[in-house]
């Protein structure tokens, strides 16, 4: 039982207090005159003053409350390393213990690894603990751990010690590899540069060597081995083999006696792109659609366009001086012999034989396009003619022989069935819209040149069914036919217009080889640790994909269609690393998070990282290979750690179970004792 003495006035005490102060001024003046009833005067003064505080004495009963003791336990990945997880353990068995020997609560938590590659965050987990504990009872806290944590600035604020336990031994010695840069993106066929640095740390064995190899493999492919030096940065020139994504994956074997491997690798992803795609457009003569290719190629800035229009060929016989021709002559040789395998296309936009291009030259073009450059015959009635480029030796790749027949009728040009799976010509229809109460997607055009299929895919058809648009892949070139010359109509808006524009840009991105347009494809991409598989394909059916998780075990997951030529498929990978994914001939790689996470980046157990936090609590760092620390009782404010020992400070919290409250003497007593002193007083001056 605890007693103490309260107050209840019967007035405020700022009326109390100047009363009071009245009171002792009458009690001034009366000791200045000499009245000698002043000090019977002054009791009764008091007593009336305490009469109006109206003390009171309250009598509490208390039950006392036990202290708690907080513990953290990282289970995070680095702490699984070594013997880590059986130090660990008996660590903290033995805090139970002697917390409960104590007469102490235990509040546990255990944090693992954080989402999104934040690494540990035991003070979060530490604040989350203390948030759900009175903190007058909270005695101290204790964390086993490797030391390193992660959110050491989120520390809270403890009214008791804090203790850090940490595991792991003083031999114990770790290789990494280190990306110092990797850009996001990288120029095809122009050398970039990446810094990297092996590095060793901890109790290095004194016969390692000074070198270690470096494996390199790119997209999954069989890896390349470098030797190269420990504790240096290197500057790697690479050059990128191919437009789109690029996983670059570096690796070291594990060296004898390192603590973990799962540092040695590192994973970089890089998206390769042109730098300037080069268009050489050759137009027959001057048309209306003309200007539709040139506008279409102007406007892409990422194009280089040379554009040359035949306005007067060699056997024209008009009488006009040469002085007086405007541009310039072509440049037959040096386009088709010298440069031509600078230019990323070739368009030839209804160009006939009219004795510029010599067989040769022509010749040439074809073995430009199976060396992997890309052509494009926008063709028109010259096409049908004895002067058509068919004629030449253009005709071994071509996928389209004309007939010799003009069609000139209206045609509404639709996708065939091939073509609703082909990335050129799939989903068209959704990208115009066309004229309202119109049941046509777009509008008509007026002439086709017939041709009969020869090779590749028709993606696109008019009149009766016959080919309009042909793809074909030619040795590792590319080659279209697109049979007619009315295509600018939809340009123009003819009957509604048509996505005029979006053909030719996917017609001219596909021919120069851009990823996301390959009609055969296995492709993934990552959100967290979610896998959207996605497969193109011109087939009507695909398998199964299999994919390897970076430990090496394979999973058969089903592809869903959601759109002709189009399956997808999501899987969550359980692990960061390198996932490889395959169907068929076609494959993939992705990586999930970093080869080597946050955990790994620091893999030595030390207490630096937590130095900070314990000292301003003056708690103590205790390495738990010299043996588990006792748990002692210390006062607050003395030294809470020591050898072999750490401390924890009693909290003497309480719980009120009942309270008493007593007036100390009746107010009206007190009345009637101020009314004697009053008295007194009178009757004392009285006699004198």
């Amino acid at each position: 039982m605890v007693d103490a003495i309260l107050f209840d006035p019967l007035l405020p005490w700022a009326l109390i207090w100047s009363l009071a102060g009245a009171a002792l001024l009458v009690l001034a003046l009366q000791v200045w005159r000499g009245l000698s009833g002043w000090a019977f005067r002054a009791l009764a003064a008091l007593a009336l003053l305490a009469a109006l505080a109206n003390p009171s004495l309250q009598s509490e009963e208390r039950a006392p409350l036990s202290d708690i003791v907080l513990m953290v336990v990282d289970e995070s990945a680095s702490q699984g390393l070594s013997d880590r997880p059986d130090q660990t353990a008996e660590a903290a068995a033995a805090i139970r213990r002697n917390v409960a020997d104590l007469g102490m609560e235990l509040r546990e938590a255990r944090v693992g690894d954080s989402e999104d590659n934040q690494g540990t965050l035991a003070m979060t987990a530490l604040n989350d603990l203390m948030a759900e504990e009175p903190r007058d009872r909270i005695a101290g806290a204790v964390i086993v751990t490797d030391g390193r944590i992660h959110d050491t600035g989120l520390a809270p604020d403890l009214p008791a010690p804090l203790h850090a336990l940490i595991t792991g031994h003083d031999t114990d010695w770790d290789r990494r590899l280190i990306i110092r840069n990797a850009p996001s993106f990288a120029i095809l066929d122009e050398e970039f540069v990446m810094t990297l640095r092996v590095e060793d740390s901890g109790a290095v064995p004194a016969n390692t060597p000074g070198r270690a190899e470096l494996r390199i493999a790119i997209d999954g492919g069989p890896p390349q081995s470098y030797m190269v030096p420990i504790g240096r940065d290197m500057d790697l020139p690479l050059t990128l083999p191919h437009a789109g994504m690029n996983v670059l994956q570096f690796d070291l074997p594990e060296a004898d006696g390192e603590l973990t491997d799962r540092n040695n690798a590192a994973v970089v992803q890089i998206n390769g792109v042109r730098d300037r795609l080069r268009v050489l457009l050759v137009s027959g003569q001057p048309h209306p659609g003309q200007r539709t290719w040139r506008n279409l190629l102007k406007s892409d800035p990422a194009v280089d366009l040379v554009h040359f229009t035949i306005l007067r060929p060699p056997d024209r016989n008009d009488g006009v001086p040469v002085t007086e021709l405007s541009l310039i002559a072509f440049p037959t040789r040096e386009l088709f012999m010298e440069t031509i395998d600078e230019f990323d296309l070739v368009i030839f936009d209804r160009y006939q034989r009219r004795g510029i291009l010599p067989m040769l030259y022509l010749d040439n073009v074809r073995q430009y396009v199976e060396r992997g450059g890309a052509l494009l015959m926008a063709t028109g009635p010259e096409y049908a003619t004895a002067a058509s480029l068919f004629r030449t030796p253009l005709a071994d790749i071509l996928p389209g022989r004309p007939t010799a027949q003009v069609l000139e009728q209206p045609f509404l040009p639709e996708v065939s069935d091939i073509g609703q799976r082909h990335p050129v010509t799939a989903g068209l229809a959704q990208t115009h819209t066309p004229l309202p109460g119109s049941d046509d997607p777009w509008g008509r055009w007026l002439r086709q040149i017939e041709v009969t299929e020869q090779s590749g895919e028709t993606v696109m058809t008019g009149i009766d069914g016959r080919p309009l648009l042909m793809l074909d892949r030619v040795g590792d070139g590319r080659v279209a036919l697109l049979a007619s010359d009315h295509a600018w109509l939809w340009d123009r808006g003819y009957e509604g217009g048509g996505p005029q524009l979006e053909l030719l840009r996917r017609l001219a991105h596909w021919m120069m080889g851009e990823p996301d347009l390959e009609e055969e494809a296995l492709r993934a991409e990552a959100d967290g640790q979610t896998v959207f598989i996605t497969r193109q394909t011109l087939s009507d059916s695909v398998g199964s994909v299999t994919v390897t998780y970076p430990d090496g075990s394979e999973h058969q997951i089903t592809l869903e269609q959601d759109r002709p030529g189009r399956f997808t498929a999501e899987v969550t990978g359980p692990d960061i690393g390198l996932y490889r994914l395959r169907e068929g001939d076609q494959e993939a790689v992705i990586a999930l998070g970093p080869a080597a996470p946050r955990e790994f980046e620091q893999t030595l157990a030390s207490g630096e990282d937590v130095a900070a936090p314990v000292d301003a609590r003056q708690g103590g760092i205790l390495r738990l290979e010299e043996g588990v620390p006792d748990i002692r009782r210390v006062n607050e404010g003395r030294n809470a750690a020591g050898r072999g020992w750490i401390g924890v400070t009693p909290r003497a919290a309480y719980l009120t179970t009942d309270v008493t409250v007593t007036p100390l003497i009746s107010a009206w007593l007190f009345l009637l004792v101020a009314a004697g002193l009053m008295l007194a007083a009178w009757l004392r001056e009285g006699r004198s």
